[in-house]
């Protein structure tokens, strides 16, 4: 079992910064594959950004640029790092992961971009 909590959401205006947190309840050396979704109001859950276990990342194009993801393996988590925001960033956002064998989810964060 993995537990995942996120913390780091918030109101924002646009263009200004947030950064997520994802704490795991175990080693992330374990896990694969870590990423971020988001779901929007009305919307199905996307895929934000995914870091593997040796530090690979991937972003969805509407992100790159601006958002940055990142894993401290020594403290057990995993970072959004989320810049430029703009009123279509807004959704609540979830931590996942992936060991390969099972995926997980965290309860989710929300996130407002809104002047």
């Amino acid at each position: 079992q993995v537990q995942l909590v996120e913390s780091g959401g918030g109101l924002v205006q646009p263009g200004g910064s947030l950064r997520l947190s994802c704490a795991v309840s175990r080693s992330t050396f374990s896990i694969y594959l870590m990423g971020w979704y988001r779901q929007a109001p009305g919307k199905q859950r996307e895929l934000v950004a995914t870091v593997t276990v040796g530090s690979s990342t991937t972003y969805v194009d509407s992100v790159k640029g601006r958002f940055t993801i990142s894993r401290d393996n020594a403290k057990n988590t995993v970072y959004l790092q989320m810049n430029k925001l703009k009123p279509e960033d807004t959704a609540v956002y979830y931590c996942h992961a992936d060991t390969l064998r099972s995926t997980y989810w965290g309860q989710g964060t929300q996130v407002t971009v809104s002047s």
